[in-house]
């Protein structure tokens, strides 16, 4: 059993008093309890020694020469506010006690002090402290959990974070989103987590369209819906997604697809929030939010007229940039857990960690498919996997990320320490400009040609915000 001394060794107390007498034997009541004890004989000495130490509790007289103790006490929670006060006050001066009190003091006592009566309140403060403390962690952990997994996203890199502060502030909003992003970086995630975090649509209906993947033809149908005879093979009416998720949310991944035709309806839709079914004169209305995503540069195919000038800036209201895997390693080990436990689960089996070596040999990868490529390399890890650690040689085609993840590292610590700062700087400068490229380049002294290339190099999406 663990005795009382031995818990008090973990407090840190600092005594001020500038008589002797009794800064020496507080100090003594206090040793003999079992804490840490320092002295000082005023307040310079006192934040001297915190410059240098941490303090849990600090216990100053009132009168101090040089500096009083209400000064101290208000330079203590200016520079430590999670140390706690005790100011020692003449007797019956319960005037000063409460303004030492109001300006964060955590207790008081006064003379002549009675040895068991500031026991009793050390202690308070003490357990006092740990109360808030644990408190705080508490709130952290918590914080760190509703943060680490939202929605079916996962990872707590500042890049994630910054994601879900954005989705945290537009989710409640009617405004059209547009996620840029590369292939496999959870753009249907960050969609759906919009739809689940807005409490008037996440029990509606959340329709995802893979554009890319539907003819003009079929897609115009799956949208707007049509009528029996519309075109060969409408044997009857059909309603649209638009009217299905009437109230909830549309996601329209691949926007980039949409024909010149296509996108006229579709901004019909964006700004009147109108259309009619194929075939049919019958005006209809919906109200579903529209969410639209890609892996193009909008503004590019906007230059090459591919795409509308005014659906682009239509769409593009509040823009969200889906982070490559590369660009948030930290996130790999929890990622990677998550697809552990899901692909241990449907093959009956027992593998919960990554050895040392893999976990290295991944965050050196350039990983160009994103969390999907790393969902695959887990799932034949796991499929391979003899123990219930994945090793090296339980990865298929290992060669492939020891052999780029070299060659990456090499260019990360070269070339990349020279693109990096150009991409920020190019952001930075698109940003003052409103995104005005022909002005974006005559600041940055080169010719649009050049400015679009970089862009695309860089994989600068819409109106990119500066990294944080």
């Amino acid at each position: 059993m663990v005795s009382w001394k031995e818990i008090n060794k973990k407090y840190n107390i600092l005594v001020v008093d500038d008589e002797p007498l009794i800064r020496e034997s507080l100090y003594e009541i206090l040793r003999i309890e079992g804490y840490h004890v320092q002295m000082a004989p005023g307040a310079p000495e006192a934040l001297k020694l915190m410059s240098h130490n941490k303090f849990d509790v600090v216990v100053t007289d009132y009168k101090l020469s040089k500096m009083s103790g209400m000064e101290l006490l208000e330079a203590v929670k200016k520079d430590s506010p999670e140390t706690e006060v005790v100011m020692i006050t003449g007797y019956g001066s319960i005037e000063t006690a409460v303004e030492a009190m109001k300006k964060g003091a955590r207790d008081y006592i006064t003379k002549p002090i009675n040895d068991n009566e500031f026991k009793i309140i050390i202690q308070k403060t003490v357990e006092n402290k740990d109360i808030l403390e644990e408190n705080k962690t508490l709130k952290e952990m918590l914080a760190r959990e509703h943060r680490s997994a939202f929605g079916a996203m996962i990872g707590a890199s500042e890049k994630m974070q910054s994601v879900y502060r954005i989705i945290d502030s537009v989710a409640s909003t009617n405004a059209t989103i547009l996620i840029a992003g590369e292939s496999g970086t959870g753009k249907g995630l960050i969609a759906k987590a919009i739809h689940e975090n807005d409490k008037a649509r996440k029990d509606k209906p959340f329709i995802e369209v893979s554009c890319g993947a539907l003819s003009e033809t079929l897609l115009e149908s799956e949208l707007f819906g049509h009528v029996k005879g519309a075109f060969t093979g409408a044997i009857k009416d059909k309603e649209g997604r638009f009217e299905y998720a009437d109230g909830g949310t549309v996601f329209l991944d691949e926007i980039d697809a949409f024909s010149l035709n296509l996108q006229v309806k579709l901004l019909r839709v964006l700004q009147d929030g109108v259309f009619e079914r194929v075939g049919d004169n019958v005006t209809r209305k919906t109200h579903a939010r529209i969410i639209v995503a890609t892996n193009q540069v909008l503004t590019d195919l906007v230059e090459a007229g591919k795409f509308r000038e005014d659906l682009f800036y239509r769409v593009n209201v509040i823009a969200i940039q889906a982070p490559p895997l590369r660009d948030r390693k930290d996130d790999i080990g929890q990622i990677a857990a998550h697809f552990l436990e899901k692909y241990s689960r449907i093959n009956n089996k027992k593998v919960d960690k990554l050895s040392d070596e893999v976990i290295e040999i991944f965050r050196s990868y350039y990983w160009p498919g994103n969390v999907r490529e790393l969902e695959n390399a887990i799932e034949g890890a796991v499929i391979m996997a003899k123990t219930e650690t994945v090793h090296k040689d339980d990865i298929p085609n290992i060669s492939k990320f020891i052999y780029e993840g070299i060659a990456d590292f090499s260019e990360k610590t070269l070339k990349k320490a020279v693109e990096e700062p150009e991409r920020e700087h190019i952001i930075s400068v698109l940003n003052d400009c409103n995104w005005n490229r022909n002005r974006a380049a005559e600041v940055l002294g080169v010719n649009r040609t050049t400015l679009y290339n970089k862009m695309k190099k860089y994989n600068i999406f819409g109106n990119a915000k500066r990294s944080e």
